[in-house]
């Protein structure tokens, strides 16, 4: 095990100040450094392009994905409803009335 391993191992922040910083590229180390707005902007951006890849469900997908999901919510529901009987009748015959 290495020295810093221990630090890193419970969760000590001090053993990335120890080691090397990763080098910038060129491009990094030549741009400014981005104002809040200009941060702000390049997340709202980033956000509306992920939001445009996203392929929404046709009207039968979305009905055949509700169906299923109300379905298995309700054998769950079943499940655990008869699992809680049976613990219910196995503590009345172990305790009794």
């Amino acid at each position: 095990m290495s020295d810093s391993a221990p630090a890193a191992a419970s969760g000590a922040g001090g053993a990335a100040a120890d080691g090397p910083r990763p080098a910038r590229s060129a491009s990094d180390q030549d741009a400014p450094k981005r104002g809040l707005f200009a941060r702000i902007a390049l997340f709202v951006r980033q956000v509306v392009a992920e939001l445009k890849k996203v392929v929404r469900p046709t009207r039968s997908e979305l009905i055949t994905y509700t169906s299923v999901v109300l379905v298995f919510v309700l054998v769950v529901m079943a499940f655990v409803t008869v699992l809680d009987l049976g613990i219910g009748q196995v503590t009345l015959w172990v305790f009794g009335d």
